[in-house]
């Protein structure tokens, strides 16, 4: 059975990405955090700050990335849609799935230009930018026309909104999908509604996965 994810060039990719996030994000988000606390009261995820984010990676860890491979594999999904691209990382993970399951798209949204052409560049490096359709712009807007049923959905934006976003893509959702909440440790009081509205079983069904900075792992009921 292949394995895209264990090839020598994805891991080699993955293992370079994965050190420049280490080396630059630090002080990155140090920067972010000045000026945060100097014009916002320490509100670091202020909008007039998000240009300041275009360098920053903020990847998945590597455990989550090896969890959206083997969700996918398993679940062999038609659409996974991801709202927060980045640099590509976790999407490298859901494309070399999609490769090896021989079927699928991932429909991703990014609101940096920056990002949009950095994570294209990573995958097109890959040979996966055929399994991947990067929206640029903010995700209310870029997602609003899909024209198929969602089977994944990963959220890993801007916490603030996640609930506002999974409630206008939940039409789309298909029967039995799997919605995946990133960062649920990192930002818990930013997540607090989201995170007691996919714990309502009248809503879905829920687990809270210890990997990473917290992973909520739900399915639609």
């Amino acid at each position: 059975m292949p394995n895209t994810l264990a090839s020598p060039k994805v891991v080699g990719l993955l293992a370079s990405l994965f050190s420049q996030a280490d080396t630059k994000d630090p002080a990155v988000l140090a920067n972010i955090q000045k000026e945060a606390d100097a014009r916002f009261g320490g509100q670091r995820y202020h909008p007039s700050l998000t240009s300041l984010f275009d360098s920053a990676f903020l990847p998945v860890p590597p455990e989550v990335g090896q969890l959206l491979y083997v969700l996918t594999r398993s679940k062999r999904p038609a659409t996974i849609v991801e709202v927060g691209t980045s640099y590509g990382i976790s999407a490298i993970h859901f494309a070399s799935a999609l490769n090896d399951n021989c079927e699928g798209r991932l429909i991703t949204a990014e609101l940096s230009a920056a990002k949009v052409k950095g994570a294209l560049a990573n995958l097109q490096s890959l040979g996966l930018d055929r399994w991947v359709e990067i929206r640029h712009g903010n995700a209310f807007e870029t997602l609003k026309d899909l024209d198929t049923p969602i089977d994944m959905l990963f959220l890993d934006g801007w916490k603030d909104f996640y609930l506002p976003l999974l409630k206008t893509l939940e039409p789309q959702l298909a029967p039995g999908a799997l919605v995946i909440g990133d960062d649920t440790k990192l930002f818990p009081e930013r997540l607090a509604t989201y995170l007691a509205y996919v714990r309502d079983p009248a809503n879905y069904q829920s687990v809270d996965l210890p990997i990473g900075d917290g992973v909520e792992l739900s399915v639609k009921v």
